[in-house]
């Protein structure tokens, strides 16, 4: 595991793993990592201040590319996203996908997860929904989306990890267990929490502003702009649902179990 700071990994977690510290953009320490793996799995959170959202995606990724060449890694498996083929600049996702491209390219086994958005990202409006009873975003508030839980995610990786038989370079999308608008997931999280919460529509130009104001770069922070038109003009309903690609984890399933504690802690 690579980590930046050993410390800060649980006690649990570190009994069980062989640390190498450092970043996953140092060329010496993902060499140290990768020597003699079996597989690999890759997950980048993107850089808040890259000067481009490529250079968060791709330009991250290339000392692993060469590690993977270097210590004949055969498999990787990847978090990825939603929108291969689709004619769009989808901002993160756009990056994510040609990562996945530069991965292929070494000749490794791969299975790109290839997920929508994840409902954990809610985490974020806890305190949001505690007070006020509102979370928000940019997209329409009756547009039904797939969203899938980062469990359901770590268990499709554990399983690949695991699994030393499969070879060749397939995507694998994970649509989490059903469609749901914000105004659905509101009903749902009233019912879940108890009290009313409601979804507020915010607009995408004031929400990039925010995000610079945050210290973002402007260049990531248009990205999370525009992979958020894109999934309003479709990017995420392009793979038609299948049993396959349907993970187990409803929505309040993920909302009794995640959201609820996290609000009844928040501040007490």
């Amino acid at each position: 595991m690579v980590v930046r700071d050993p410390a800060r990994l649980p006690d649990e977690v570190r009994d069980r793993v062989e640390v190498v510290q450092g970043t996953h953009a140092d060329p010496a320490v993902v060499d140290r990592a990768f020597d003699g793996a079996e597989a690999l799995f890759w997950l980048v959170p993107a850089a808040p201040t890259a000067p481009t959202i490529y250079d968060a995606y791709v330009g991250f990724a290339l000392p692993a590319a060469d590690a993977i060449v270097r210590h004949r890694v055969p498999r990787v498996v990847s978090v990825s996203a939603l929108g291969a083929g689709v004619q769009t600049f989808a901002g993160h996702v756009s990056a994510t996908l040609a990562m996945d491209a530069l991965i292929r390219s070494t000749g490794t086994s791969t299975r790109e997860l290839a997920n929508p958005s994840f409902m954990d990202n809610m985490l974020r409006d806890v305190v949001s929904i505690r007070d006020r009873g509102v979370f928000s975003g940019t997209l329409p508030a009756d547009l039904a989306l797939p969203t899938v839980a980062t469990r359901d995610i770590g268990a499709a990786a554990a399983g690949l990890l695991a699994d030393h038989s499969w070879t060749g370079q397939q995507i694998a999308p994970l649509l989490g267990a059903e469609d749901l608008s914000p105004n659905d997931q509101a009903k749902i999280l009233t019912e879940v929490l108890g009290m009313p919460v409601r979804y507020e529509q915010g607009d995408r130009e004031a929400s990039k502003r925010r995000l610079m104001g945050f210290g973002m770069s402007e260049a990531v922070a248009g990205a999370l702009m525009a992979m958020d038109e894109a999934k309003e003009h479709g990017l995420d309903t392009a793979v038609p649902r299948m049993a396959a690609n349907t993970t187990p984890t409803t929505f309040r399933q993920w909302a009794t179990d995640v959201l609820k504690p996290a609000v009844e802690g928040t501040g007490r």
